[in-house]
């Protein structure tokens, strides 16, 4: 999937949520392949401007390659985290009209077996949005301790066989590196107990990831064994839940009042994140429950701003990908 094929997420409840007919500057903080950044662009005001940001240098270069004459367009090659820095050093803290985070890993980098992120395509173990800092994913393994492995597979991949996958990885380590995709998922579907290869469709001689012309085995609805694996080590080695914890805040900050903040979420750990902090910022100050005071006394920075919102039943058969998108909208009020 390239940049022309890629499909944004929620796009048109992304451009009506952020009420960018009224803004004057837009951030999109998660560039991806620049699906939402079209199309917030073009419903913007001629006078505004729009910064995108992202962590991952291919985005980047394309980006450039897309806007590099556009001088209402700044691209900025930095992690989300760097937020409120950015905005500091332009002067506009308290500024900006809208914030969009789209948030995990995008399709091209899924798509891309040098990347590493995913086991249905044979690559180098690496894992990292910003391939020019950290360690990969392979390296990651090597040093782990085998409880923060333990650790990690259950907190980030919610996976319930996390003790018996750790330590499969480990053993294995002690007599060979981990280095490809397809052998840290071959590892994980033979940790997999013998009981559960009846929830994922699964025997003797299936290889992973699948060998050109080989019919995926996986029924639909059911994921293949190595899936919360994969999403547990890239959560990890890339920081995700620490930089959308730090980023929230400081995207408060940044926004004028009226300004529209919107996150898409693809699991659970990130939108509960999300869901505490819009939960939080629009209930204000903690008062005790029994004392007699108007919700105006209560000082709450953000009006949330509809439902939450799921892709519907036509984009999903046109983007299958976004069936556990999540959007959330809220509005600054002071």
């Amino acid at each position: 999937m390239n940049a022309s094929t890629h499909i944004p997420v929620l796009l048109q409840e992304v451009v009506q949520a952020l009420n960018l007919p009224a803004a004057e500057i837009v951030v999109d903080a998660t560039y991806g392949r620049g699906g939402h950044a079209r199309a917030m662009f073009g419903a913007l005001a001629s006078q505004a401007r729009l910064i995108v940001i992202d962590r991952d240098q291919d985005a980047i270069d394309q980006a450039l390659s897309k806007w590099q004459n556009q001088d209402r367009i700044e691209i900025i090659h930095a992690p989300f985290s760097k937020l409120s820095q950015i905005l500091k050093e332009r002067d506009l803290i308290g500024k900006v009209d809208a914030i969009l985070f789209d948030l995990g890993v995008s399709s091209p980098q899924l798509d891309n077996r040098e990347r590493g992120f995913s086991f249905s395509h044979d690559g180098p173990l690496d894992m990292r949005m910003d391939r020019s800092v950290g360690m990969t994913a392979a390296a990651w393994m090597k040093q782990v301790e085998e409880g923060e492995l333990i650790r990690v597979l259950k907190v980030f991949g919610e996976e319930r066989f996390a003790r018996r996958i750790a330590r499969k990885i480990k053993q294995s380590l002690l007599k060979n590196q981990i280095s490809s995709t397809a052998e840290l998922s071959k590892l994980v579907c033979a940790a997999v107990p013998t009981r559960e290869k009846g929830k994922y469709p699964y025997h003797k001689g299936h290889k992973y990831p699948y060998h050109k012309g080989h019919k995926h085995p996986y029924h639909k609805g059911h994921k293949h064994p190595a899936t919360r694996t994969f999403q547990a080590i890239r959560i990890a080695i890339n920081q995700e839940l620490q930089e959308i914890e730090s980023v929230l805040p400081d995207a408060l900050e940044a926004l004028a009042p009226g300004g529209r903040l919107v996150v898409i979420s693809f699991h659970s750990l990130e939108d509960r994140l999300v869901k505490r902090f819009f939960r939080e910022q629009s209930k204000g100050d903690p008062y005790p429950h029994d004392l007699p005071v108007t919700h105006d006394m209560l000082k709450p920075r953000l009006r949330l701003v509809g439902k939450p919102v799921k892709p519907g039943a036509r984009e999903l058969q046109q983007n299958p990908r976004a069936r556990s998108a999540v959007m959330r909208a809220a509005q600054k009020v002071a």
